[in-house]
């Protein structure tokens, strides 16, 4: 893909940012939960571990090298299972309350996806390097 460096860029950071955005509601406590704040839940701060791994995938983004984009599909795909482990445990119901699922945990889903997506897809160029005849 040719613009697939960028967009997996823009997606590091709008999940980064979406880290910040609310992600769930619970009506039964009056608290409105980000993934950096877990407010009388047990449910902790799974933001910080999305930003550590969006900080070193953004900068293999950048990087040109074969090394940087085989690396980069590690983070993006323990990036993916992060977020998909948040929504499953953010969105349950939990003794007969559930909570109602905000548009932060459906950003940090979908942009931990196009993250893997553009990771999958570089733009490289290929050199061929032609051995000498015998």
């Amino acid at each position: 893909m040719k613009y697939s460096q960028w967009i997996g860029l823009a997606c590091t950071i709008l999940v980064i940012i979406a880290c910040y955005l609310p992600w769930i509601e619970i009506a039964a406590l009056s608290t409105i939960l980000t993934g950096m704040d877990g407010q009388g839940t047990n449910l902790g701060k799974p933001g910080k571990l999305h930003i550590i791994f969006c900080v070193p995938a953004c900068i293999l983004f950048l990087l040109p090298y074969i090394w940087a984009k085989r690396v980069n599909w590690f983070f993006c795909a323990l990036g993916l299972a992060w977020a998909v482990r948040n929504f499953l445990i953010y969105a349950r119901c939990e003794m007969g309350t559930c909570p109602e699922r905000k548009y932060g945990l459906y950003i940090v889903l979908i942009g931990s996806v196009l993250m893997l997506a553009a990771a999958l897809f570089p733009d490289m160029k290929i050199v061929n390097k032609q051995s000498k005849p015998l």
